[in-house]
């Protein structure tokens, strides 16, 4: 039994040691989950396999998993739905920090006093992820949706998500951020950090626009406004 005990304190102590490592099996399961896309309904057993680089197998026994805990659905005809424990968890996220309850009236606000689509974006990996947006009364504006996924690449709302993130010192960036033609060639925008308890990076205060109205000299004029709004949600928000 000493034999035994001594063997598991060891092996503790070298996963201490070498880092957690995430379960295999975990996530493969959670690749399916997240496969799903803004716009899906029914994701048929190919689409998912093809999405997820797993074969098809693998797809069918994780997604029995999933469908254990209410998560996904699969339909008559072979495919599968997102079910409604994601909702519920969903719920639980905004309820838990409370953001949509200070952030939509800032972007209200913003898109009000701006003219420009307000929103609100937090980091997913090497993607960037609309979570609130408060459309442009304007009838030329970009079509992006909560939800949606963008890059992380050059673009002002990317920039703050990047060089904002939780350990990072950015004191030589000065904010807002403008970029235009970056994601996109027809659209510009202007982000602010947002920050919580401790300093951590709640998400990016942004505004955005087609680059015929959202110029450099209009970004400069509505700069003030977007920078107000960020220091104080910051301060809604416990940062």
């Amino acid at each position: 039994m000493a034999k035994k005990s001594s063997t598991r304190r060891k092996t503790a102590k070298a996963e201490t040691s070498s880092g957690l490592k995430g379960v295999s099996a975990v996530d493969r399961a959670l690749s399916v989950l997240t496969a799903f896309q803004r716009g899906d309904g029914e994701v048929s057993l190919a689409e998912l396999t093809r999405r997820t680089g797993l074969i098809k197998t693998t797809v069918m026994r994780m997604a029995l998993s999933l469908e254990s805990f209410g998560l996904i659905r699969r339909v008559d005809d072979g495919g599968y739905r997102l079910d409604a424990e994601v909702m519920r968890l969903a719920a639980c996220y905004q309820h838990a920090f409370g953001l949509a309850d200070h952030v939509t009236p800032v972007l209200e606000k913003l898109a009000r006093s701006t003219g420009e689509t307000a929103s609100f974006y937090t980091r997913r990996g090497d993607q960037r992820l609309c979570l609130f947006r408060v459309e442009s009364a304007n009838q030329i504006r970009m079509h992006v949706q909560p939800g949606d996924l963008r890059p992380m690449d050059k673009s002002a709302i990317a920039q703050v998500l990047r060089h904002f993130d939780r350990g990072r010192t950015a004191a030589e960036i000065e904010v807002p951020i403008f970029t235009s033609g970056v994601t996109d060639p027809h659209s510009a925008a202007l982000a602010t950090p947002v920050f919580g308890p401790g300093g951590a990076l709640l998400g990016a205060l942004a505004l955005s626009g087609p680059v015929t109205r959202l110029t450099a000299e209009h970004a400069g004029e509505i700069r003030p406004l977007l920078k107000t709004a960020g220091i104080d949600l910051t301060t809604a928000c416990g940062g």
